[in-house]
């Protein structure tokens, strides 16, 4: 059986912010959902450190892999050049007992 992966991505990121961002990234949002293996992505920002990102679940390593590889690029594409990936794996009997959704 293949547990999910978690994928944490933050980067340097001088705005927009808020619902200008979420205006602004709306097409990436969509070509982000339309990733086969994404479970989820939680998008991040904090204004006061300067640095945006987020929170992924993809169903395996490799496909978070392969994401990661694709949006770094995109990413570099943009001007970012601080892109900072970690990979996690989720303690779904701990996750259960606060309501994880990936218990």
């Amino acid at each position: 059986m293949t547990h999910p992966v978690l994928l944490q991505i933050d980067f340097d990121y001088a705005g927009p912010w808020g619902e200008d961002l979420a205006a602004a990234a709306a097409p990436l949002a969509a070509d982000i959902a339309a990733e086969p293996a994404l479970i989820w992505k939680i998008w991040t920002e904090n204004r006061e450190e300067g640095v945006a990102g987020g929170w992924y679940a993809f169903t395996s390593r490799e496909a978070a892999d392969t994401y990661l590889a694709k949006h770094s690029a995109r990413l570099h594409a943009f001007g970012v050049d601080s892109v900072r990936a970690r990979f996690l794996n989720p303690n779904s009997a701990l996750g259960a007992l606060t309501r994880s959704p990936l218990s």
